[in-house]
């Protein structure tokens, strides 16, 4: 069989850093995947970059197409949060928890023990009044942080990849040897039917042969025809030119690997129980162990 270099294919396990200085501040990003079967992405940003989540999501799903990302984006600035905040005091709020503390006592009949202390240690007293940051100012810079850490992160998905692909097509090549081997038996399972079928009338006292006895022709003709297994070594063969056709695509084939391994597995069990003969059986074993190997390995394909 021909190889083909699997250049394409990712895993959904990887990590990637990446970081942009501007002046005045600095943005890192991390970026951590690990298998799943549909894109799902945990995103964590400093709160002043929190505006631009969706167009970070944006830029992640044009790289990954499936895989749970856990992804962080941190802005380093001496400035942001302490020389752009003032502190200022809700007035008009203290006035209202005030009355009402006043008029609780009174109908309580107790004296008010309210000092100013106590006043300002009440939620929304004393507020941070942070001056208003463009967000979109920060942009530039994260969305170069962002590239380098997917550019990290699929440059480990590649490489896990490959030997990724090495594997599913050892795995491929043992299956299309077993199939091989069922193809040239399988000519030979109505031949030993009909060699047991008259070897039981023998044994029985019935000497009769099938020149003589058209029902013995038709039993064996309905015994080949249930134990033709044709279509499935040949759905088979056709699920397996498929396979290679994932290793020479550009896109993600994770989903395509999952379904042929389940294509795969059902044809094998639907030859199983059509093929009456012992060395068929054995070599669905071996399929079976196989396909259960390679569906497994796909799985962390993206």
């Amino acid at each position: 069989m021909l190889y083909i270099e699997p250049l394409n294919m990712k895993s959904m396990t990887g990590y990637g850093h990446g970081e942009c200085a501007e002046k005045g501040f600095k943005i890192t990003a991390e970026i951590s995947s690990v298998n799943r079967k549909q894109s799902d992405i945990t995103a964590s940003l400093s709160r002043e970059l929190e505006p631009l989540e969706s167009q970070v999501r944006d830029e992640i799903n044009r790289c990954i197409a499936r895989g749970r990302l856990n992804v962080r984006i941190m802005l380093h600035a001496a400035e942001v949060g302490t020389a752009q905040s003032k502190i200022r005091a809700n007035v008009a709020l203290a006035k209202v928890y005030l009355r009402d503390i006043r008029r609780l006592a009174k109908e309580l009949e107790i004296p008010p023990a309210i000092n100013l202390d106590q006043l300002i240690r009440v939620p929304g007293i004393i507020q941070m009044d942070d001056a208003e940051v463009d967000a979109e100012s920060y942009w530039p810079a994260t969305q170069k942080a962002l590239r380098q850490a997917l550019a990290g992160l699929i440059s480990m998905r590649e490489r896990e990849g490959a030997n990724l692909a090495k594997d599913l097509q050892a795995r491929i090549k043992i299956v299309r040897k077993s199939v091989a081997r069922i193809k040239k038996q399988t000519p030979l399972v109505v031949k030993h039917f009909s060699l047991r079928l008259r070897e039981r009338l023998k044994s029985a006292g019935l000497h009769v042969s099938m020149a003589e006895d058209p029902r013995l022709l038709q039993e064996v003709a309905l015994f080949a025809d249930r134990a033709d297994i044709s279509e499935e070594v040949a759905r088979l063969e056709s699920h397996f030119q498929q396979f290679e056709d994932c290793l020479k695509s550009k896109e993600a084939v994770g989903r395509t690997l999952d379904f042929l391994a389940q294509e795969m597995f059902r044809e094998v069990n639907t030859l199983g129980s059509k093929a009456n003969d012992s060395r068929i059986s054995r070599e669905v074993v071996i399929l079976k162990a196989e396909l259960e190997k390679f569906r497994e390995q796909a799985q962390n394909v993206e």
